[in-house]
């Protein structure tokens, strides 16, 4: 009796690689684009001012801010 032994192909078709390869390109051509719009969103938001910013229904960061009332230094000067 003849032993035979079949092979079975153990690696992807060439398709399958060219369709996952473009599909990675897809997705980092993709990605790059969507860094770039929101580079570009960013410096338009960059020069715009508050009341241009309220307008379009962003509102300003905050940011730190240094209040100084009225007759601090008369209060400081007198505690020294």
């Amino acid at each position: 009796m003849s032993y035979t032994e079949t092979r079975t192909e153990n690696r992807a078709s060439d398709r399958r690689l060219l369709a996952a390869a473009l599909k990675r390109l897809a997705t980092i051509v993709a990605a790059f684009t969507a860094w770039r719009r929101t580079i570009a969103m960013r410096r338009a938001m960059e020069d715009l001012t508050s009341d241009q910013l309220d307008d379009i229904g962003y509102s300003e960061a905050p940011r730190p801010k240094l209040i100084i009332k009225a007759g601090l230094i008369t209060n400081l000067m007198s505690m020294r």
